[in-house]
């Protein structure tokens, strides 16, 4: 028995081999005693191996209807799946889970096609009990609509209590979905708070991944994770916040997406993920590369934003030419920089294009910023300059207009790199005097032609002919 005990120690992965062995030795052990004079051959070695394999198997089969659940077939079954589970976690030496057996069985066939009944040998694939936080057996789990976040079924052990229990919460399942409150079997079901929206995460997938995000030719933020990963799920909110702010700031230009690693393990082993989570930086015609930066929203979005002034060409500069290119340009960035400039008879061509490249390298300089940039003739939109204070004269001048709260700021400086710069950077944190925007709303604006970037000619007066014009020669004089 000692010999058969070794051998089994050394080669059975799980404790209870040994527990059951030992118990066996010992029954083996003391009938031996009794009966070895008369009969020493009762109890063979090969007769304690079979009562261990017997011993030590699950208490279900496939002739059952309770399905067997482990870590391979775990995630495709519960956690992709859009049915209720009821699953017991049990151990095969436990005699409560013994006791269950039968009940479990009843339940699952009373429950057959409308709640699915699983089970999971925890001693063996102790992975799946730790991930979900079971510390005793039998424990009995309910995975509705949010399958990382079960809940414990607290009701009796008998086969009628534990159908009532799968029926209420079918029900609250069913309550929930028809309310829009039901989880989906995707990147949300991640537990964690908010600060930003899920649906901006963009779940991938093997059948999406290479359209999506290698065929796109835009710039990608990928995250690896899985489900039981508690950095994971740490990371979750901050990543869905980071998400929707990002998609805002780079209109659209920088994705966050992410990767359930366990389910798309394709993917997983393409990109050598070792770890959860892993973020991935994807960029058109490069190899992916490992993200470096913080986890924190604030961190990621700036690391996104980075990203996104590398790849993204500078901000066009627009002319103001109807109320339309005005209205889009304030409406749709946080800021709109606006240059007043002077007439092009004042400066000639290459007078105003030496201002517009300071707008260009000012643009540049603070793409990431994500903000419009405008020009216009000085006395072309009188409404425009009466709004912000300019007032008709002092050109070149620059207004930064904040159309949510209708709110302005004028350069003070001088309209060049230096000048510029320092207006932009205290407008960036938040220093620097405002005025609301005259008349509370953006002005009227008229519709111009383009500037053809000539320089500007005089106007052409009419010549008039005085040759038939009778003048007095004592026009003028004084008589006495």
């Amino acid at each position: 028995c000692q010999t058969i005990f070794g051998f089994f120690l050394l080669n059975c992965r799980q404790w209870n081999c040994a527990v059951v062995l030992v118990c066996l030795c010992m029954q083996y052990d003391n009938v031996n005693r009794r009966i070895s004079h008369s009969a020493p051959s009762y109890f063979p070695p090969a007769l304690l191996g079979c009562s261990l394999v017997f011993m030590v198997q699950g208490f279900y089969s496939a002739s059952d209807d309770v399905v067997e659940l482990n870590p391979s077939n775990f995630n495709r079954e519960v956690l992709q799946s859009d049915s209720l589970w009821l699953i017991e976690f049990y151990a095969p030496w436990c005699g409560h889970c013994q006791s269950l057996t039968a009940d479990w069985k009843k339940t699952a066939t009373a429950l057959k096609g409308i709640v699915k009944v699983g089970a999971v040998d925890a001693d063996q694939h102790n992975s799946l009990g730790g991930q979900y936080s079971v510390r005793g057996f039998p424990t009995i789990k309910i995975f509705g609509a949010n399958k990382n976040k079960p809940d414990d079924y607290q009701g009796g052990r008998n086969s009628q209590a534990i159908v009532d229990g799968a029926l209420n919460a079918l029900h609250t399942l069913v309550k929930d979905r028809m309310s829009g409150r039901s989880g989906g079997s995707d990147y949300s079901r991640q537990s964690g708070g908010g600060g930003g929206s899920k649906k901006d995460v963009v779940e991938l997938t093997d059948d999406n991944f290479d359209r999506l995000v290698l065929n796109s030719g835009e710039v990608w933020l990928v995250e690896f994770f899985a489900p039981w990963c508690g950095h994971c799920k740490s990371l979750e909110p901050e990543w869905a916040a980071a998400a929707s702010a990002v998609k805002e700031q780079t209109k659209d230009k920088v994705h966050l997406g992410a990767v359930d690693a366990t389910v798309h393990q394709g993917l997983a082993s393409r990109y050598g993920i070792r770890g959860f989570p892993t973020i991935k930086i994807f960029k058109k015609g490069e190899e992916p590369e490992d993200y470096q930066g913080g986890r924190t929203r604030g961190d990621i979005i700036a690391g996104a934003l980075d990203l996104f002034s590398d790849n993204a060409a500078p901000p066009e500069l627009l002319e103001i030419l109807n109320a339309d290119v005005l209205k889009k340009t304030c409406d749709d960035y946080q800021l709109c920089v606006i240059a007043v400039l002077p007439h092009i008879l004042d400066t000639g061509a290459a007078g105003r294009n030496g201002y517009l490249e300071v707008m260009m390298k000012m643009a540049e300089k603070y793409k990431k910023k994500m903000w419009g940039w405008l020009w216009t003739e000085a006395g072309v939109q009188m409404e425009l300059e009466a709004s912000l204070g300019i007032g008709g004269f002092g050109y070149p001048a620059m207004a930064a207009i904040n159309a949510r709260k209708m709110k302005f700021a004028l350069l003070k400086g001088s309209f060049s790199e230096t000048g510029i710069h320092e207006f932009l950077r205290d407008l960036s944190v938040g220093r620097g005097s405002t005025a609301t925007v005259g008349g509370g709303a953006l002005p009227n604006i008229n519709s111009v032609e383009a500037w053809d970037g000539k320089d500007g000619e005089l106007p052409v007066e009419d010549d008039y002919d005085l040759s038939d014009v009778d003048l007095d020669d004592n026009f003028g004089k004084d008589e006495l």
